[in-house]
């Protein structure tokens, strides 16, 4: 089995160096770091949980592209939410993301390490040719 490192280095506040790959494929699966609502200009979003959770699942999108993945791809979705009564909202979002084939999914209340309201972390299955 092979194991590729995908996408450029991260950086975080103040373009500081973060320690993790966007992506790593490992055989057939790839897994996809987590992922904030961090917009073009390197801050978390404004709006609430309904725009964090467009901008972090686009986000997500961008980095399964950059794999050659795509949402159909994704088998596991883990996901931390800041505040449990956003969840309902987020809910109906994410939903609208996986109107079909719905992967397997855990989500938990967690105080999260940037100041946003949510992070996801996906595990995508896409055979290699």
């Amino acid at each position: 089995m092979s194991i590729d490192f995908i996408g450029a280095e991260r950086s975080g506040a103040g373009g500081q160096s973060l320690p993790f790959s966007p992506a790593v494929r490992a055989g057939d699966f790839v897994f996809i770091s987590g992922q904030v609502a961090m917009g073009g200009n390197g801050e978390i979003v404004p709006g609430g949980i309904e725009a964090q959770t467009r901008q972090t699942m686009e986000n997500v999108q961008k980095v399964l592209a950059s794999a050659d993945c795509g949402l159909d791809d994704v088998v596991k979705v883990n996901v931390w939410l800041d505040d449990t009564r956003d969840f309902w909202t987020f809910n109906r979002v994410y939903a609208s993301y996986f109107p079909e084939n719905k992967p397997a999914r855990s989500t938990v209340r967690s105080q999260l390490m940037v100041d946003g309201k949510i992070e996801i972390d996906v595990v995508a299955y896409k055979p290699q040719t």
